[in-house]
């Protein structure tokens, strides 16, 4: 008897719970719009942040609610965003993309090592030690934190012990950003390339004895610029970057330490002869009719 009563009991309990779960799935249901899981496989599964949203499920809900353009996903290029807004039947839209740059070029080869750092590999425990152990506290510290941030592998350390960012592979995501101690990473859109490959604080001397490339503050690239191009702020040239085209790689001509740079004449060095010369003879024939 004491058998059957307790499965009677059990019954009814569950059929009481059963019929509470199910007023409380009718009454706590929220609807969501099947087309988000659709979109979300659409893209490309990054989860990198790079849009300004969580990862791609809330990037998948923000267009679909119309809230954001399938363009605004920079890494899934011109062919997803246009999958995307077929489906939707929407309207595209585009993204710049930008890419991770690191303003040091103070390698091993060029600034002063004062001490060696034993301990743990990181940028940011070295830093917590007298601001690590170069002689310009302001320089990347080449302990990879930025590298090992990286889920994309977009980062390789290079021999002199800087980081080298692969523009193939960087999706933007910012994670460099917020790993490196020294805030020597910044995200800039890839058609900006006039950059100030340097953040000391150190003037003139000072500068060079603790690296041959830093920016000594001179003000001969300011000088050197288009109009209003750029200005000083402390010891550093800042750039408008909205005013950045060909013409104004002429900043980086007279820079006795080449610490700003047009970055493409990296990848194609031929750029700075030909192109270069040919756009200081047009600024200085152009000063000469002004001052005429």
């Amino acid at each position: 008897m004491g058998t059957v009563s307790a499965i009677v009991f059990l019954a009814v309990l569950s059929t009481a719970l059963a019929a509470v779960l199910a007023v409380a799935q009718r009454k706590l249901y929220v609807w969501e719009d099947p087309r988000i899981d659709e979109v979300e496989d659409m893209l490309p599964g990054a989860n990198c942040g790079a849009c300004g949203l969580p990862g791609c499920h809330a990037f998948a809900e923000s267009v679909v609610g119309g809230d954001m353009q399938p363009g605004k996903c920079p890494v899934g290029g011109v062919s997803m965003a246009e999958e995307v807004a077929s489906f939707l039947g929407v309207d595209a839209g585009s993204e710049e993309r930008q890419v991770a740059r690191l303003l040091c070029a103070g390698g091993s080869d060029v600034a002063e090592q004062y001490a060696r750092y034993e301990g743990f590999e990181s940028c940011r425990a070295a830093t917590t030690i007298a601001g690590g152990a170069k002689g310009c506290t302001y320089g990347c510290l080449g302990l990879a934190d930025c590298e090992v941030s990286c889920t994309f592998d977009a980062i390789r350390m290079a021999d002199n012990g800087l980081p080298v960012v692969d523009f193939d592979l960087c999706t933007g995501c910012g994670d460099c950003v917020d790993a490196c101690p020294k805030h020597l990473f910044e995200m800039y859109p890839v058609r900006r390339k006039l950059i100030v490959q340097c953040k000391s604080l150190l003037e003139g001397d000072p500068a060079l004895d603790v690296c041959q490339v830093a920016c000594t503050g001179c003000t001969i690239c300011v000088a050197d610029a288009p109009e209003e191009l750029m200005h000083m702020e402390l010891t550093l040239p800042v750039i408008d970057t909205k005013k950045t085209h060909l013409e104004t790689s002429i900043a980086t001509l007279r820079c006795p330490t080449k610490a700003i740079q047009w970055v493409e004449t990296q990848q194609f060095p031929d750029l700075h002869e030909s192109v270069f010369e040919s756009i200081a003879k047009h600024q200085k024939a152009k000063h000469q009719n002004a001052t005429a």
